[in-house]
């Protein structure tokens, strides 16, 4: 890694000071119009849109899409999910990961180190809901022997932006 003139961070490998301003200004506001990311990085819009092109062909652009309001959408509560699995084999964990992939009111699963297997997110209405959700997915998914539940009473902080 190379170190960034802007901050005392190292940049990634392959990308240069205005490659990580135009990864910030986008991180920021994925809808900026290519002119005016032009203006902000001091290049052409051309040349802009060049390294946007090489920027996602690269793998360092994954996409763009619109933040949606839960609460206003009916998923208002967040509830985290440990779930420890019957068996730590390769195909239990194999078969968990398949169905995790399939369901939609799952939108995050980890696998992770410590004392449980994976760690879920969802978003749901209420606790009704939530215990719904429980009976007809997250019990009916292979593999799972127990789980423990951690319902969000407050979000303090919500981001996906990368700090570099």
């Amino acid at each position: 890694m190379k170190k960034n003139a802007a901050s005392a961070d190292p940049l990634p490998e392959g990308l240069d000071k205005i490659d990580a301003r135009i990864l910030r200004l986008l991180q920021a506001d994925g809808r900026i119009s290519n002119l005016k990311l032009a203006e902000a990085v001091h290049l052409s819009p051309t040349a802009v849109l060049e390294r946007v092109k090489r920027l996602t062909r690269d793998g360092y652009i994954l996409g763009y899409e619109a933040r949606l309001n839960p609460k206003k959408l009916g998923a208002g509560m967040m509830v985290f999910i440990q779930v420890v699995l019957d068996r730590t084999t390769p195909d239990v964990f194999d078969h968990f990961k398949a169905a995790v992939q399939v369901r939609p009111e799952i939108l995050e699963c980890h696998m992770v180190a410590g004392g449980f297997d994976y760690l879920i997110k969802t978003r749901v209405a209420d606790m009704e809901a939530y215990r719904q959700l429980v009976g007809s997915v997250i019990w009916t998914l292979p593999g799972v022997r127990e789980t423990h539940t951690y319902a969000v009473m407050e979000e303090v902080k919500d981001t996906t932006a990368l700090p570099f």
